[in-house]
């Protein structure tokens, strides 16, 4: 299982904080959460970094970034504060 974490605005449109999926690739994987949280969780995606244990998959090979079990996917939107 892959472990999906949600960080401020994205966690709050899918009601939770984290989640577990079955899924060989990020964009797999956010293809399943798109169909699980629906179309405002979708919204947000263009705004987030996507982390996979750690690391941003912008350095690495982007939504085509493999994933095995036991990996944590991150999704982090950017955040304001003062």
């Amino acid at each position: 299982m892959i472990t999906l974490r949600m960080f401020a605005s994205v966690r709050e449109a899918a009601g939770r904080p984290s989640d577990e999926f079955e899924a060989s690739d990020v964009e797999g994987l956010l293809s399943l959460a798109r169909a699980r949280y629906g179309v405002g969780f979708e919204s947000l995606l263009h705004l987030c970094a996507i982390t996979v244990n750690g690391r941003n998959v912008e350095a690495a090979l982007g939504l085509a970034t493999r994933l095995n079990d036991g990996d944590e996917v991150a999704l982090l939107p950017p955040v304001s504060g003062g």
